[in-house]
């Protein structure tokens, strides 16, 4: 899709990031996203807070804050009950009140799968605006939240998760990033992005790629959800989008390990994940203690390099 040439447009197609950012006629910059995708857990509820997690998610990772929200839905009306719909929308509310994002309206067609999600508009101030390209040389990586849900997800559906899994995808999915994204504002981190489809490694590549520099990673120090690693031996519960990850970055992988479980959850595609930022030394520490005043997750799981767009793996 080619880009209409605006110089309101601050981040627009042209880039990799989350969201598009366009100048408005009062100080502070419009973040504007869309994303929906089918259920990947069988909770309606569950479901719509996921969604809508998912969805404000891109406008946290660019440092902003939600504003409204149009909702977005397919809906098999000859299948499954209407109540089942009022259900994802249910809980999407409650998600979108704790955000502080109004709910203005949506559209829904029939179709022969549930499909479920929003468009999102926020605002951010221009000394807050996190893009892919602000990593440098010398930055510590941070990740917010575990990863392994897309695997936890396929074991659901072949109904083969342990309860430690199912209660990980209850406590991480709906999980919002905004105190996340708070941290970063206060501590002027200026890169980031959250970790969806295209799973950690993918969408780590996006960073390096943006930014021009390299990075290790070190996976003994990743946060994993309960019984992902356990999961992840097994071919039966890896999603068909996990390889079509890894061919995405392969050419810029240096790969040090050789744990089958530790490569699929790299890989493994991301619903509603955490932040992914690129942290300067010098501010780690203001960040790391405003996450754990807020009992939130901040692990530290890698450094950035002057290696040019290459990723390196190692224990």
């Amino acid at each position: 899709m080619e880009s209409v040439v605006d110089d309101r447009v601050i981040v627009g197609l042209s880039a990799l990031d989350d969201a598009g950012v366009i100048q408005s006629p009062g100080g502070d910059w419009l973040v504007q996203t869309l994303d929906f995708f089918t259920p990947i857990v069988d909770d309606p509820i569950l479901f719509g807070m996921t969604a809508a997690a998912n969805s404000l998610s891109d406008v946290y990772a660019m440092g902003g804050k939600p504003l409204s929200a149009l909702s977005i839905a397919c809906f098999p009306t000859n299948d499954l009950s209407p109540e089942i719909l009022s259900k994802i929308v249910a809980g999407a509310q409650i998600k979108l009140k704790e955000a502080g994002c109004a709910l203005l309206g949506g559209h829904t067609v029939r179709d022969r799968e549930v499909k479920f999600g929003f468009s999102i508009t926020g605002v951010v101030s221009p000394e807050n605006l996190m893009t892919k390209a602000g990593a440098k040389p010398g930055d510590i990586l941070v990740l917010t939240k575990p990863i392994g849900n897309g695997i936890l997800a396929s074991a659901m559906k072949r109904e083969a998760l342990p309860a430690a899994g199912e209660a990980a995808l209850n406590e991480w999915l709906p999980k919002l990033n905004a105190n996340a994204a708070h941290a970063a504002n206060i501590c002027g981190v200026r890169c980031a992005t959250d970790v969806t489809g295209f799973g950690f490694v993918g969408h780590l590549y996006e960073i390096v790629r943006s930014s021009n520099c390299g990075v290790r990673v070190h996976t003994k120090q990743l946060p994993l959800l309960a019984t992902a690693y356990e999961l992840a031996g097994d071919k039966k519960n890896l999603a068909g989008g996990l390889h079509r990850n890894r061919l995405y970055a392969e050419a810029n992988l240096t790969i040090g390990i050789e744990d089958f479980a530790m490569l699929n959850i790299l890989f493994d595609p991301q619903t509603s994940g955490g932040l992914l930022m690129a942290v300067a030394p010098e501010k780690l520490a203001k960040l790391q203690q405003i996450f754990f005043d807020k009992n939130e997750l901040c692990a530290v799981v890698g450094e950035f390099l002057a290696d040019t767009q290459k990723i390196e793996i190692v224990e």
